[in-house]
């Protein structure tokens, strides 16, 4: 890696304890443990599983979106952007729009997964020695500052692909777009990856593919809770259900158990009884207007929208103003 130009900020951000929201959610009613806790090392190794399963269309549409337009995103950006990506995670994608770019003044990823993040970002930098790289560990979803950029001052552009934009709730998504701005600055745009609405028949197989990924993915996290917490689930009595609810747009997974029973977690007791849900994930579908409108109220004006030749997803373009 000699030659390339990293620099690492760590601004220390705290992570939400993963004993206290798992006895905060168990003890509501209705159960509830939150997404974020998935992408412990087997969630994310089962993950990366997923975006591989025939069924599910998102990663390998949003790449492929990306490939076939990416000269026309790198025109509208312009020249010596600084591109911001929040929850860079491996920095897959990035790289699609780095070597389309017109001299990139800098590389920022952001995510709040330290190490990772260190070991993804430090790859990139040696793979693109003339991009200056200043990785970010921060919570991306709170309010932070960026680190002082050098070179050209070119726009900020942030960038948030992968759907993740679905798993907030739609007010969150407004409220997170205003971070957005604020962090950006008053020039700044938004490139965003946003699932469509669609038929529920493909939406059901990409979340309940045969080969039981989701599944496993889902159900890990009641392993997690075991393997961290000393809990006793007996996660086999547990399956992982998904579907599509028409009235609100968006997928919504749950884990239910099989039989009337108890565990103990932390040193808690908890019931969980026969059919009972413990909703994990809502994942929001949009259409183009939909979402539009959501950005808009963050001050943020569509300048365009890509989307694959089946309307199965989108990458969103916008500029405030």
């Amino acid at each position: 890696m000699d030659g390339a130009d990293f620099a690492f900020h760590d601004l220390a951000p705290s992570e939400e304890n993963f004993r206290d929201a798992v006895l905060a959610g168990l003890g509501r009613t209705p159960k509830t443990l939150p997404c974020k806790f998935f992408y412990d090392a087997r969630g994310s190794a089962l993950f990366e599983e997923i975006c591989e399963v025939p069924e599910y269309y998102l990663t390998r549409t949003e790449i492929a979106i990306l490939e076939e337009y990416a000269g026309a995103i790198a025109r509208h950006i312009g020249a010596n952007c600084r591109l911001v990506e929040l929850g860079s995670g491996s920095s897959r994608k990035v790289r699609i729009l780095l070597d389309a770019l017109e001299a990139p003044a800098a590389y920022v990823p952001v995510d709040i997964s330290r190490e990772h993040l260190r070991e993804a970002a430090a790859q990139l930098a040696a793979d693109f020695p003339a991009l200056p790289v200043v990785a970010v560990c921060a919570d991306y979803t709170r309010a932070f500052a960026l680190p002082p950029l050098s070179g050209p001052m070119g726009k900020r552009v942030g960038f948030f692909p992968g759907s993740t934009i679905g798993n907030f709730e739609p007010e969150a998504v407004v409220r997170f777009l205003d971070h957005c701005a604020e962090l950006l600055g008053p020039q700044g745009e938004m490139l965003i990856g946003v699932d469509l609405k669609k038929d529920p028949a493909i939406l059901d197989a990409a979340y309940n593919d045969r080969a039981g990924v989701n599944a496993a993915f889902n159900l890990n996290l009641l392993e997690r809770v075991n393997r961290e917490l000393g809990g006793d689930i007996a996660t086999g009595r547990f399956e992982h259900v998904a579907f599509y609810n028409r009235a609100e747009g968006r997928m919504e997974l749950y884990l239910k158990s099989l039989a009337e029973q108890t565990a103990t977690i932390a040193g808690t007791r908890f019931h969980f009884a026969e059919g009972e849900l413990i909703h994990t994930e809502n994942s929001y579908k949009y259409a183009i207007p939909e979402f539009r409108a959501l950005a808009q109220r963050a001050g943020f004006a569509a300048v365009h929208t890509w989307t694959d030749k089946n309307a199965l997803f989108s990458v969103h373009y916008f500029r405030q103003g």
